[in-house]
């Protein structure tokens, strides 16, 4: 099959060693070309000769997010002139981040993405529609785009919104997939009832879902994916990745995590004192770039807190498979003694169809505790509809959080904030 790496067959120990030289192969880039990895290695008096295996990498320290704020501009390895692309990182946890894309690193994002969109299915020749920006410095949409036209696909880039728009490219050009916010895909069954339009017998068979999780940790539909399938039955495959990493972990047709591509970075998940967690234990996942030239990153931490998965998957790779993510570190809430994450609280307010829109507010009180606010618009009849939100977070989160009634108009302007690539379903004011 094309776009189906050996290495990712291959055996556990010959990815270790294959990775391990392609770690060493970095160590000295990074070294030559990086003012801030040089900076790093000096004051951490780090011989990069006694880097050698994967565990060796645990005598590095790390890197995070702040790094990236604070030093941006040192991260760079190569001059202005040799950078043909500028993207920003989401800024979903502070301010935005920038990031430069030599040529060779934009082959590297097609290849990533080229490799993961196969891994979901897509072959050359199929129709790919894309509901997703390619512009406003978003890496994502540029990265969508050049691995299917990498991959022999035909692209519809139609851009996120506009449900008429989207149903119109549909049935004109018979894309086989969408790439989409998966909450987006409600919005079209819900226009497409309205009116009137034979959505079921339409040419779509599959969407790849990005920016919200789909599934629970033990693979099965979260609520948003039961609520999708119950209207329109289509496949439904995750993929998470980030502007940092430059890679995608898209799943496969048997649907157990997102698959690794090991030629493309290197993977740790670490606990809070930065120590490898127990098999099947979950915690942060920390990445090491492989093959980027404008902005490679060694040991950095994503700030995403998940599970991988190592037993060998049905499709034939051997490469782990992460789980969805369970939640942002920085985003962890402890309330009355428990702790929290938004994608738990975003699959009980999913649960309730008559919730029009909602954001989870998150700030401190008066005594420094954490205090919880969901914010809702709702057509229902709001004493009785209040008190069945919060017996169901009672009930499921063993937490009663403060429930605001906000008029649908006011609330969807700043959830569907034209300036954001996802809906802002979560604000931390902490």
């Amino acid at each position: 099959m094309e776009f189906y790496p050996s290495i990712e067959k291959s055996s556990i120990q010959e990815i270790k060693q294959f990775q391990e030289k392609k770690l060493r192969e970095l160590l000295i880039y990074l070294e030559s070309n990086s003012p801030f990895y040089q900076k790093l290695f000096r004051e951490s008096n780090l011989k990069l000769q006694e880097i050698c295996t994967l565990e060796d990498l645990q005598k590095i320290p790390t890197t995070t997010k702040n790094d990236l704020q604070q030093y941006n501009h040192d991260f760079f390895c190569i001059p202005p002139e040799r950078i043909v692309d500028y993207s920003t990182t989401s800024g979903t946890l502070g301010d935005p981040v920038t990031f430069g894309l030599s040529d060779h690193d934009l082959e590297r994002l097609a290849y990533n993405e080229a490799i993961s969109f196969a891994c979901a299915g897509i072959r050359k020749g199929d129709v790919v529609q894309m509901i997703t920006t390619i512009d406003k410095r978003f890496m994502a949409g540029l990265a969508y785009f050049l691995g299917l036209r990498k991959m022999g696909a035909s692209v519809v880039r139609m851009g996120p919104g506009i449900p008429e728009l989207q149903w119109d490219s549909i049935f004109r050009y018979k894309p086989k997939y969408l790439i989409t916010v998966p909450s987006f895909l409600l919005k079209m069954i819900d226009y497409a009832e309205k009116h009137g339009l034979d959505y079921k017998s339409s040419s779509v068979y599959g969407a790849v879902c990005i920016g919200e999780s789909i599934k629970n940790q033990d693979f099965s539909d979260n609520i948003l994916s039961q609520k999708i399938k119950e209207k329109w039955n289509i496949k439904l495959f995750s993929t998470y990745a980030s502007t940092e990493m430059s890679t995608a972990f898209t799943e496969c047709e048997f649907q157990i995590g997102g698959h690794h591509h090991p030629e493309l970075i290197i993977t740790e998940i670490l606990d809070d004192n930065e120590n490898p967690v127990e098999e099947g234990e979950s915690g942060e996942l920390t990445i090491t770039t492989l093959g980027v030239e404008a902005i490679p990153l060694l040991r950095f931490k994503t700030g995403d807190i998940v599970k991988a998965h190592s037993e060998p998957c049905r499709c034939g790779r051997k490469t782990m498979r992460l789980g969805p993510v369970i939640g942002r570190k920085q985003q962890m809430i402890k309330y009355k003694g428990t702790t929290l994450y938004p994608p738990a609280m975003n699959d009980i307010l999913n649960d309730f169809n008559n919730i029009l829109c909602y954001q989870i507010v998150i700030q401190s009180n008066e005594i420094g505790l954490d205090e919880i606010i969901i914010k809702l618009s709702t057509d229902e009849d709001h004493g009785n509809f209040v008190n069945e939100v919060r017996d169901h977070f009672r009930a499921k989160l063993r937490v009663s959080p403060k429930i605001e009634l906000v008029d649908f108009e006011v609330l969807s302007k700043t959830v569907f904030n034209p300036n954001s690539r996802k809906p802002v379903t979560f604000i931390d004011l902490r």
